[in-house]
């Protein structure tokens, strides 16, 4: 799909008129909990957000449960990430969404075709490429801008709310964006290196002048063949890696492997789709997330981060947003 037929309108789903009443809150669903949490921070108190990809949960391999055709079916917008990370929940939510509710994929409207990102994780021969925008706060700007003027054009009456909320949350992705270029000063350009257990940074790296040297989830999103391990381990030791970055949520014995048969210190606590904290608190929240891991990863290689460590991670609206538990 190209980034002009981000937002559509599946002629195939349920017909009938909009369930939603004047001066009701408009119900929002979305995917993966960094997307409700922007979501709720432009929308605020005038939208009802549902959030249907649990966290902790591999997105690439969700599949929606059939509950959430009632969730489609009452969304007055549903708001993804596209870019082919959820194809399962969309081909659902275009059977049993209302025929004048969009499906709105603000990854791939954010991102130019020429910009995709294909890499060892996300082969260009399979024609899904690295999905993962939002950890990269330039793009988490536009998604916030998507959604702004997608709410306005179906609640015109909070255009002032969106356009303000949506202030701030810029504000404080630049203030995030500013936070991570001074504090990666404290390392050698050199240095900045990333191996991880999933492949999220790409746009970051990209964007901030960090390589990524592997992750080790390959394509199919299993543990890697031990070839596969014992390429990576010649590329940890040949590249003289620091750090290898392990995550809270997913476990990886061949990463703990990887880190004894190399030196690299093995730090498991980064997280690419779910929340820190509780719901409810400032750090569960995009800004939260995004915080926490370029924290720690400056740290780890040896850096300091004292603009992150000061950084004001309370969002607006954060707290309108239902998260799959």
């Amino acid at each position: 799909m190209t980034a002009t037929a981000a937002v559509s309108l599946a002629l195939g789903g349920c017909s009938g008129e909009p369930a939603r009443k004047d001066g009701e809150k408009l119900r929002v669903v979305t995917t993966v909990a960094p997307l409700t949490s922007i979501i709720a921070s432009v929308g605020g108190g005038r939208i009802e957000v549902d959030g249907l990809v649990p966290e902790g949960v591999n997105s690439h391999t969700f599949e929606p449960p059939p509950s959430a055709s009632r969730s489609f079916a009452n969304a007055d917008v549903i708001f993804i990430n596209g870019l082919k990370l959820e194809d399962p929940t969309r081909e659902l939510a275009d059977r049993t969404k209302r025929s004048d509710v969009a499906v709105v994929e603000l990854g791939t409207s954010a991102l130019p075709e020429p910009d995709y990102i294909f890499d060892f994780s996300f082969p260009k021969e399979d024609g899904k490429p690295n999905p993962h925008l939002w950890t990269d706060p330039t793009y988490a700007v536009k998604y916030a801008e998507k959604v702004r003027d997608v709410l306005t054009g179906l609640d015109p009456d909070g255009a002032t709310v969106y356009r303000e909320s949506t202030a701030t949350f810029v504000a404080q992705a630049n203030a995030l964006t500013e936070a991570i270029r001074a504090d990666q000063e404290s390392l050698p350009a050199d240095q900045r290196e990333l191996l991880t257990y999933h492949d999220a940074y790409a746009y970051f790296a990209r964007t901030f002048g960090w390589r990524v040297v592997g992750a080790i989830q390959p394509r199919n999103f299993e543990d890697p063949t031990p070839r596969e391990i014992v390429g990576l381990i010649d590329q940890v030791r040949r590249e003289e890696v620091k750090v290898i970055f392990g995550s809270e949520v997913f476990p990886s014995r061949v990463l703990e492997q990887i880190g004894k048969a190399t030196g690299a210190r093995y730090v498991d606590v980064l997280r690419d789709d779910d929340l820190p904290g509780k719901p409810g608190e400032p750090e569960h929240s995009w800004l939260g997330l995004m915080r926490f891991d370029y924290l720690t990863m400056i740290e780890a290689l040896g850096g300091s981060a004292p603009r992150l460590r000061t950084l004001d991670v309370n969002q607006a609206g954060a707290d309108h947003a239902r998260y799959a538990q």
